[in-house]
C-alpha cells in the first residue's frame, strides 16, 4: 500500500465515481483517528484536533489552509477556541475520493 504522504491531490473533474466500500476501509487504515461521517447522503472524513489556545488553532488553520492551496482540494474548517475541526469530502462528486484521505493523511502531519 502506498503511503498517503506521499501522493497529491489529483484535479477532479466531477464524473470520477466516489470511492466504494472496500476502497475506504483500505484507506481508511492509514488515517485511524478520522471519523467517516455521512451527512445527507454524502460521505466525509472528520477529525477534531485540540490545542491550548485560540493561536494554537488558528495557526493550524492557516497551515490546513495552506495545505489546502497545495493540494488545489479544499476542506470545511471550523475554528473554536482549543480545537479546530477538519472535515474533506469531494464536493464535485458528493463524498469520498482517494484525494480526501491523502488530505487527511497529509492534515494528520501538520500537527505533529
Amino acid at each position: 500500500m502506498t503511503e498517503l504522504t506521499t501522493l497529491s491531490c489529483v484535479a477532479c473533474s466531477g464524473d470520477e465515481p466516489v470511492a466504494s466500500p472496500k476502497e475506504i476501509e483500505t484507506l481508511r487504515l492509514q488515517v485511524p483517528e478520522w471519523v467517516i461521517l455521512n451527512s445527507d447522503g454524502v460521505g466525509k472524513l472528520e477529525r477534531v484536533f485540540d490545542f491550548n489556545d485560540f493561536t494554537q488553532a488558528l495557526e493550524f488553520t492557516n497551515s490546513v489552509g495552506n495545505l489546502a492551496e497545495q493540494e488545489n482540494h479544499h476542506p470545511s474548517i471550523l475554528t473554536e477556541w482549543g480545537r479546530v475541526t477538519v472535515t474533506w469530502w469531494t464536493h464535485k462528486i458528493g463524498g469520498l475520493h482517494h484525494n480526501d484521505f491523502v488530505a487527511a493523511a497529509k492534515t494528520d502531519q501538520l500537527c505533529t
